[in-house]
């Protein structure tokens, strides 16, 4: 079942159902976008809120609906220039060692894209330890869902395969909420961004295929998983040593 959360889109999207068929979207705005980071915090505190409770509703509605495992995916505009700086703030590095060129931007956009998230650093000086707060300060709207939907799905022992970097600082943010997240978290794939890296190797997440992808939307996690319905059907399915009657002569 795939579903996209509406919950920052700065428009206003079809409704979820039209004429008679569903259009695949939960419309369950938060507000439209953020705002600039480098002026004040990009949401409030109950923004954050309640986009992560959005997250967990619509994690905690797909497993009712039968779903086994969960994907991450998102849409967003310039959002990795946000997830730098949340990684920045978890993983305790400097922003130049975890931005990378999203789609692409040459040597004077990066070079911006770092100042930005210094001065937005600078203003807000985030503390890890309160990680609501740097949400608020320095995230998005969907780092916010992401980071509740992997709560609401390991609250469930259901797994999450995670996308690209925007899934990677989402899940540093839900470890630091609740560590006992990783449990359901499995890292689909690293992508190409630096940042990436780093949030996986805070996460002491070991990603499953390495393409260097840049798109996101969760195509990587998608292409992992039939890696991690293969090794389910293995554990399960493929019998034992003991079960086959094989000894050790």
């Amino acid at each position: 079942m795939a579903e996209a959360l509406e919950d920052g889109v700065a428009a206003e999207l079809p409704e979820p159902i039209q004429q008679g068929r569903t259009t695949g979207l939960l419309p369950r705005k938060v507000k439209p976008g953020t705002d600039d980071m480098t002026q004040g915090p990009a949401m409030s505190r109950d923004e954050a809120l309640k986009a992560i409770e959005v997250g967990i509703e619509t994690a905690r509605d797909l497993v009712a609906a039968g779903n086994k495992v969960l994907i991450t995916g998102d849409m967003g505009i310039a959002n990795t220039t946000a997830s730098a700086a949340l990684i920045a703030v978890f993983a305790g590095l400097d922003p130049a060692e975890v931005t990378g060129r999203g789609t692409g931007i040459d040597d004077e956009t990066h070079a911006r894209k770092i100042e930005v998230i210094r001065r937005a650093l600078t203003l807000h000086q985030p503390d890890p330890s309160d990680p609501i707060g740097v949400l608020a300060a320095v995230g998005g709207l969907e780092h916010a869902a992401i980071a509740g939907f992997l709560l609401g799905a390991a609250s469930l022992r259901t797994p999450v395969i995670l996308d690209g970097v925007i899934a990677g600082s989402a899940a540093l943010v839900a470890k630091a909420i609740a560590p006992e997240v990783l449990a359901a978290c499995i890292a689909g794939h690293r992508s190409a961004e630096p940042g990436h890296q780093a949030a996986l190797a805070k996460l002491g997440l070991r990603p499953l295929i390495e393409l260097d992808l840049r798109l996101g939307e969760g195509t990587g996690a998608l292409l992992a998983l039939p890696l991690v319905q293969s090794a389910a059907r293995a554990m399960h399915d493929v019998a034992t040593f003991d079960s086959a009657g094989v000894t050790e002569k």
